[in-house]
């Protein structure tokens, strides 16, 4: 299997592709959409609270409805706080990797989660950032032969090249995603 991730510049973009994965016959349990939330404008969505920093992730995860519009396009939607993004929606394997028992916002954070999902180290640092700063992650993990075809589907308006804003974060100073910055949360 390969893991393949598209940054986009909003949620409609994101889910727009997500839902051409599905459509195109991709298991929606090897898709995650992950959307950072600051104004928690989409967690009316979700069958739960948010989770404070210091709660315990798992047991405060919403799991449940999907994003209006999108009839159960994804297995489950949860919002929580992410150490260093903040409030995020998040669904598929990627919310699994996040609340699940000893891996995720809990001891290794976003970083490690998506690490864990098969993105090297550098890159997961990369679309961390690229996440607390506003993007949306679309992820899927493909059979290898069907890495091709899902990056040229999420080839579209609204992508963003992470690459080329990561080179002008470093240029500005930025090393890599720091999971202990101070977030505001709004309430």
């Amino acid at each position: 299997m390969k893991t393949v991730v598209g940054t986009f510049d909003n949620i409609q973009n994101a889910y727009a592709v997500a839902n051409d994965l599905i459509n195109a016959g991709f298991n929606r349990a090897d898709v995650s959409v992950v959307a950072h939330d600051p104004n928690k404008e989409y967690a009316a969505y979700t069958d739960d609270r948010f989770v404070d920093p210091g709660d315990d992730v798992a047991a405060g995860a919403g799991i449940g409805a999907a994003i209006g519009g999108l009839g159960g396009l994804l297995v489950g939607l949860g919002a929580l706080v992410i150490p260093g993004v903040g409030p995020v929606i998040a669904a598929g394997p990627l919310l699994a990797a996040l609340t699940g028992a000893g891996v995720g916002a809990v001891t290794g954070g976003i970083v490690g989660a998506l690490v864990d999902l098969g993105i090297p180290d550098e890159e997961a640092h990369i679309y961390s950032e690229g996440l607390s700063r506003g993007n949306v992650l679309v992820i899927a993990q493909v059979p290898d032969a069907s890495a091709d075809a899902v990056t040229r589907m999420m080839q579209r308006p609204g992508l963003v090249d992470i690459r080329r804003q990561a080179d002008t974060w470093r240029a500005s100073g930025w090393k890599a995603f720091d999971p202990n910055r101070d977030v505001v949360v709004a309430r």
